[in-house]
């Protein structure tokens, strides 16, 4: 192949991608040698290159000059649903003709695979989880292991669990490079590689297809002025966000740690006046697409976002990204941070770490791969069922999460333990080791990763440097733009009239809690006789609770609480007041009981608390504190069954959790009196609801004992 004349097409390519045909467009070196090895050689290759540096352009140009030599369609794995819909409009003014197939977009599947049967496409974008769905993996996927030209494996570090990232589902790759014909070319892509994730990648790259070809180059960012800015609290970060927003370049992303905050500091910067639009894993997919064209256009200042935004968001021109809250990785920090500063010569890069940034790493550290018993215990439920048991099926047999139960489920499919199939899964009897040296080195690098970005925090070297190091970046140097190189650019000071409206903005009070309505499936198996909906006349009404353990307001007030580690004892009196705040809000919207209230429903007859083994003072207390408050009487509380330490409830699966509380309380004699003799509506007080299982169950014991409604009540509310 001529590679002078195949070099000319190329960048006459990349002129027509860009949007300037019969342009100066050129490809660099760098780019260039990708798209030789993927065109002229076929070989199998990653590129580990800097956020901006043009992985899409290598691979876009692959594609129309191996589709104009007659290959088939190029095949992106991507797991960034916003990047899908930019690459799609990218592609269409080159004459790409690309569709995706991912969660959001399901209507579409059917006509897609027929264009994919009738070669219409030149581009399909997938998302890894369709990899892992029964119909794809056996009836498209085969196909497309046939007649793909080229393979495209984007941000793939996702591939390794050495990686920060790591996705079960993209290990399904590891069928389709093997299932590959031979010399069709293979591109693996990402910017955040270590040199342990990348001889990872690199190795599984190479099943079936020889040694990949590593190209990888320097990952400074040159537009990116890195800071740090350690305020003393929450309401401190809030009111120099909402003062300091206009001083920042141009609009970007303010990323938080959790759903609560994010929503949080949204409302309260829509309060200051500033234009901004939430961006989370519980957005709906038409407010995402909303709020990315805004962004894209300038029309809000910021998305203040969760790493639901992450990596998967391409706009050239966004001048700052702020994180309220570290994220426990410095390379996923870099990842994240590499959205900004893309096409222009400056970018401002703020991280606002917080206190309670720890306590959320914890709670996702602790969702990681399940203990040996566990696994096991899945294997033998599996193996000993007669048919594919479904997650709902699983769930009251195992003691896991569902979100967790399924993560491992793909693992053991990918490692040959179960299959999935049509109507659940099932095992397929082959011999399984649990690596348990693997996965605790893995805990053990999140532990280093954890470290490694507390010394981001404090460090008093180039902080760009310091990113590039924990990226095995060997041409790291000082950048001379950042906080420490150069000397702070925005100062830490906040007005006190800022300071006091944040103030009260994290101190108002207040979250609502969903009840539950319907009992989980499969609990005849571990002989509960509850099934379908609740009852209506067993149900709890809508709750309220304090404040949520993830929010950046209550939430720090109230995890120090609610610790494992926390002495038990009585509810402290500012939290008190705050409660009954709540209840006399509560009371006045629709649906309460003040004189005035839409729709008011009758005024409750007294306070019921939950028995509470690790702290029993604390709720005690509450209940007691709210009935004298309230001047209602305090009706007793419910207790444990001498069964109830048998059936000790964990913090697993709704249907385990369900079977334990269902067998732990009973209303005693003295209580049940006084729900006869006073009957009514009643608040029923608890420290801290996750599931509503607890809720729940007693609920539907007070209903049954002449609670004619049931109002939740607790200090705190997971999420």
């Amino acid at each position: 192949m001529d590679l002078l004349q195949l070099r000319t097409e190329a960048d006459t390519v990349l002129a027509e991608l860009v949007g300037d045909p019969g342009g100066t467009a050129r490809l660099r070196e760098d780019q260039w040698q990708a798209v030789a090895a993927l065109v002229a050689e076929r070989r199998r290759a990653l590129v580990v290159q800097r956020t901006g540096w043009g992985k899409s352009a290598v691979y876009f140009v692959a594609t129309v000059l191996l589709r104009r030599r007659g290959a088939g369609p190029t095949v992106i794995v991507s797991p960034l649903l916003a990047l899908m819909r930019n690459q799609v409009e990218a592609a269409a003014r080159a004459g790409i003709r690309a569709r995706t197939i991912n969660s959001a977009n399901p209507e579409e599947w059917d006509a897609i695979h027929a264009e994919i049967e009738s070669g219409e496409i030149d581009v399909l974008l997938v998302s890894p989880e369709r990899l892992n769905s029964v119909d794809f993996r056996d009836q498209v996927l085969p196909k497309l292991a046939v007649t793909t030209g080229l393979l495209v494996v984007d941000e793939a570090h996702c591939i390794s669990d050495w990686g920060h990232d790591f996705r079960p589902d993209y290990r399904r790759l590891r069928t389709m490079l093997a299932e590959l014909p031979a010399g069709v070319p293979v591109l693996a892509t990402t910017a955040t590689a270590n040199a342990r994730v990348t001889a990872d990648v690199a190795e599984q790259l190479g099943t079936g297809g020889g040694d990949a070809l590593v190209l990888r180059g320097p990952l400074n960012r040159e537009s990116l002025r890195l800071g740090v800015l350690r305020l003393p609290d929450a309401a401190h970060r809030l009111a120099w966000l909402g003062e300091r927003l206009d001083d920042l370049p141009g609009s970007g992303i303010v990323y938080t740690l959790t759903v609560a905050a994010a929503e949080e500091v949204a409302a309260y910067l829509r309060q200051r006046g500033y234009p901004v639009a939430s961006y989370t894993g519980k957005t709906e997919n038409a407010d995402r697409l909303q709020a990315e064209e805004d962004l894209l256009a300038n029309r809000v200042k910021a998305l203040v976002a969760t790493s639901a935004l992450g990596m998967g968001f391409d706009k050239p021109d966004l001048g700052f990204v702020v994180h309220l809250g570290s994220p426990s990785s410095p390379i996923a920090y870099y990842q994240q941070v590499g959205r900004a500063g893309r096409g222009v010569e400056h970018a401002d890069v703020l991280l606002l770490p917080g206190r309670e940034d720890e306590a959320i790493w914890a709670y996702f550290a602790s969702v990681g791969f399940p203990p040996e018993e566990q696994v096991r215990r899945t294997l033998d439920v599996l193996a000993r069922a007669d048919r594919p048991l479904s997650l709902p099926a699983l769930e009251p047999l195992v003691d896991l999460r569902r979100s967790r139960l399924e993560t491992m489920l793909k693992v053991l499919d990918v490692d040959g333990a179960v299959h999935r199939v049509k109507g659940g899964w099932t095992a397929t009897g082959r011999p399984w080791t649990y690596d348990a040296e693997r996965y605790a080195w893995v805990a053990r690098q999140r532990e280093a990763e954890q470290q490694a970005m507390r010394d981001y925090v404090t460090g008093t070297g180039c902080r760009m440097e310091f990113l590039q190091r924990q990226l095995d970046d060997e041409g790291a140097v000082p950048c001379g733009r950042c906080d420490n190189c150069a000397g702070p650019w925005l100062a830490p000071e906040v007005s006190s009239g800022a300071l006091t409206e944040a103030t009260g903005e994290l101190d108002r009070p207040g979250a609502e809690i969903e009840p539950r309505r319907m009992w989980p499936s499969g609990m005849a198996a571990v002989g509960v006789d509850l099934k379908g909906r609740i009852p209506a006349d067993r149900q709890a009404a809508g709750g309220r609770a304090l404040g949520r353990l993830s929010d950046i307001g209550w939430g720090n007030r109230l995890r120090p609480l609610l610790t494992p580690q926390a002495k038990d004892g009585p509810v402290p009196d500012d939290v008190l007041a705050a409660v009954v705040t709540v209840v006399a809000d509560w009371a006045r919207s629709p649906g309460g009981w003040a004189p005035g209230a839409a729709d008011a429903a009758p005024r409750p007859v007294g306070v019921v608390a939950l028995p509470s083994r690790s702290r029993p003072h604390l709720v005690a207390s509450l209940a007691e504190g709210l009935a004298k408050v309230g001047r209602l009487p305090l009706l007793g509380s419910l207790a444990y069954t001498p069964e109830a330490e048998e059936f000790a409830a964990h913090r697993s699966n709704s249907a385990q959790r369900l079977r334990a509380l269902a067998a732990s309380f009973t209303v005693p004699d003295t209580l049940a009196a006084a729900l006869a003799a006073t009957p009514g509506p009643v608040l029923l007080v608890d420290d801290y609801t996750e599931t509503g299982w607890t809720l729940a169950v007693g609920a539907r014991l007070l209903r049954a004992a002449g609670a004619d409604r049931v109002l939740p009540l607790t200090l705190a509310l997971a999420g």
